[in-house]
């Protein structure tokens, strides 16, 4: 890489990174190419030269944050972790993330952009459903899932638990101590109401 690309690529970087600082704070609407252009210290003109539009901006902010996070997690897995470990770290990715891109953001990006829309499921498809079959595979090799339970049973529990994570989220955050609330919530997950391991 030259010196042009490299200053390039850091430029763009910087808008990406302005960028994802204001999805934290502000509503999607709210953020306008001007706010971006003056936080990231550069001009309008150079964000729309880059990215085209604040859409196109959004979305690549969007997809390189998930792209990174993927990559993350698949380096993770394959440092050989126990099961628990693996989802708990699925547990506290996901905390990070929404953070960052919170459920309600996710729909209304997805809504408003069909490209995003499409990358969601692509990667559910692609990456995130084959990653958690194997690590449900897996668990079952080293016991720490019992064989009689599908792995198609085991994928509608941990979507049926994911699809209220944000409830379970704010549930936490009120219970007063959260970590204690979501070290449970995993336990529940794993062994039950029995309790038994």
């Amino acid at each position: 890489m030259n010196g042009f690309e490299k200053r390039a690529s850091s430029i763009k970087a910087k808008i990406m990174n302005t960028t994802l600082e204001l999805l934290r704070t502000t509503e999607l609407k709210r953020i306008r190419v001007a706010d971006i252009a003056r936080l990231a210290n550069v001009s309008q003109v150079t964000i729309y030269n880059y990215f085209g539009s604040k859409e196109a901006l959004v979305r690549e902010t969007f997809q390189t944050y998930f792209d990174g996070a993927i990559a993350d997690f698949e380096a993770y897995l394959a440092e050989g972790h126990p099961l628990k470990e693996k989802i708990e770290h699925i547990v506290f990715l996901k905390k990070a993330s929404f953070r960052d891109f919170p459920p309600g953001l996710i729909k209304e990006l997805m809504a408003g952009d069909p490209e995003i829309a499409l990358y969601i499921e692509r990667q559910y498809r692609e990456k995130s459903l084959p990653m958690t079959a194997r690590i449900i595979e897996e668990g079952k090799e080293s016991g720490e899932i019992a064989s009689s339970v599908s792995t198609p049973n085991v994928l509608a529990f941990i979507q049926l638990f994911m699809n209220q994570y944000d409830r379970i989220l704010d549930m936490a955050q009120n219970s007063g101590d959260r970590d204690g609330f979501l070290e449970g919530m995993l336990e529940l997950f794993f062994y039950g109401l029995s309790g038994k391991r």
